[in-house]
């Protein structure tokens, strides 16, 4: 969903967007959640009680691995990319490995 969409959505789905709200974690910078929020609208019907925790998991899981460079399986990396198809992070770091950092320095 672009921007706008998001806001087209929220305002149509109020109640939805309000209850999405209260799963922002009180560390999470305003960049992290307007991503993870994004992430949860997209997904959220696919996710309704009570495994509404395992989207939040999933959300949890998706922005470390974008945002602090965390590791994951193949499997789960795959169902994440899947599941957050079209959204767009700006200033995403980029990470490397150790053996990626160490067959830079061997050259």
């Amino acid at each position: 969903m672009a921007e706008v969409e998001i806001e087209e959505f929220i305002e149509q789905n109020r109640h939805l967007a309000t209850l999405v709200d209260t799963y922002r974690g009180i560390s999470e910078s305003e960049k992290h959640w307007k991503a993870r929020r994004e992430f949860l609208f997209r997904n959220i019907n696919d996710y309704e009680d009570p495994h509404i925790d395992q989207l939040l998991a999933l959300s949890m899981v998706w922005a470390n691995n974008v945002f602090l460079g965390c590791r994951y399986s193949p499997d789960l990396l795959e169902k994440m990319k899947e599941m957050a198809e079209g959204i767009v992070v700006e200033d995403a770091p980029v990470f490397k490995t150790r053996d990626e950092i160490m067959k830079n320095q061997k050259r």
